[in-house]
């Protein structure tokens, strides 16, 4: 169907874009236990989707730790925008 996007349509997917609409970014620990998933999976889905230009992620350090922040793109924020359109539109064609 015309505006769904396939990249963010998975699941996990979906939800990692969801729940960083809501915030300027978030650490990847933090998005890994929300998600319950493993650091590698959770890390193909980020790369995949910064490939898309639909998240950005960024390393720093804190007390001496390596964190990774991931964020949404403007892009990302509208291919969301665009991907939840479409299915509001199959949904009113359930009734």
């Amino acid at each position: 169907m015309e505006g769904l996007d396939l990249l963010i349509h998975a699941p996990a997917r979906l939800q990692l874009v969801t729940m960083l609409s809501a915030v300027s970014e978030a650490e990847f620990a933090t998005l890994r236990d929300v998600l319950e998933v493993s650091d590698s999976v959770l890390s193909k889905h980020v790369s995949t989707l910064v490939d898309a230009g639909y998240l950005h992620s960024r390393k720093s350090s804190h007390a001496g730790r390596r964190t990774t922040w991931v964020g949404l793109t403007n892009a990302g924020r509208q291919a969301l925008r665009d991907h939840v359109t479409a299915v509001r539109r199959l949904i009113d064609m359930v009734e």
